[in-house]
């Protein structure tokens, strides 16, 4: 695909993946109501962040988008999965995600919980079946092993747990940069640098890919403390002011909404300029990086 414009190529990725999710849920040989559970959540929509940054990385190194896409999907089912499992009454008890009912208010929480254990699961099964003959034992090797990692207790969990702990408490910079790189960026991180592997980029490129992929991060939830204050709960899907509500430190309440913002354009600076650093065409992971900093939902 050769897009002339940014948000061409945006909307066709997201049409890409919206498309694919379902497929790789429909021929398993499972009951149909986990299935259909899954499938559910999968296509609730969003914003396909992640794939799209994939995508952009793979396209930065000249590679073809398509060779990312069963990553790109697997990343989705986390993500997801991390979400049905958030929403459920023993942990942040919501009951609507993306304008939609939530799962467990559809199918029941035991239901979505192994909706949500499913997904997680499956994905690292798309990543070890992925057949393109660009993609080498190895890469699916070091593409498994850094997604456990990025997912599991020393990324995303270890952030929800963290998240969790801090609910109630008056949280230092510091830890709560700590949350956010793990409960959000390290999945960030990892499409940037599933990128990187799949080009078979250089270290001193994949550490630059990292340091990007930090800032990214930080600036996604920045703008999400920030979208939780002033955003309009039609377009986010969801209500406003939970973070208020369940006691939550975040950056308005830390820096005052004007530091936060002050904060977010930091992180959008830093990130632009790791990316000019990596010495690839990195127009469209720029203006990810834009996206992130103005997008309202």
């Amino acid at each position: 695909m050769n897009p002339t414009d940014f948000s061409t190529y945006s909307s066709y990725y997201k049409r890409v993946i919206d498309h694919a999710l379902p497929t790789y849920i429909t021929g398993l040989t499972s009951p149909s109501i986990i299935k259909d559970a899954m499938i559910y959540s999968l296509s609730a929509g969003g914003k396909r962040i992640r794939p799209l940054l994939l995508f952009a990385t793979l396209r930065a190194f000249g590679k073809e988008e398509e060779i990312g896409l069963p990553i790109a999907c697997a990343v989705e089912m986390i993500h997801t999965y991390s979400l049905i499992h958030d929403d459920l009454p023993s942990m942040d008890n919501d009951d609507l995600r993306r304008g939609k009912p939530t799962n467990h208010k559809v199918y029941g929480e035991a239901i979505a919980i192994l909706a949500g254990d499913g997904l997680l699961t499956h994905s690292f099964h798309l990543i070890s079946n992925m057949s393109h003959p660009l993609v080498t034992s190895e890469m699916k090797l070091a593409l498994i092993s850094l997604l456990s990692k990025s997912a599991g207790p020393e990324g995303m969990v270890g952030g929800q747990v963290a998240d969790m702990e801090g609910e109630n408490k008056n949280l230092p910079l510091h830890e709560l940069e700590y949350i956010h790189i793990h409960k959000t960026g390290k999945l960030l991180a990892f499409c940037i640098l599933a990128g990187g592997i799949l080009s078979s980029a250089e270290e001193h490129q994949l550490a630059k890919l990292e340091e990007f992929a930090l800032h990214v991060g930080l600036a996604f939830q920045i703008q999400d403390d920030i979208l939780d204050i002033e955003g309009n709960e039609e377009m986010l899907g969801k209500p406003v002011g939970s973070d208020v509500h369940n006691q939550k430190t975040t950056y308005p309440s830390l820096l005052t909404m004007q530091g936060a913002k002050e904060k977010l354009q930091y992180h959008i600076d830093e990130a632009v300029r790791s990316l000019h650093d990596v010495g690839v065409n990195h127009d469209y992971l720029e203006e990810i990086c834009n996206m992130i900093a103005s997008r309202n939902h």
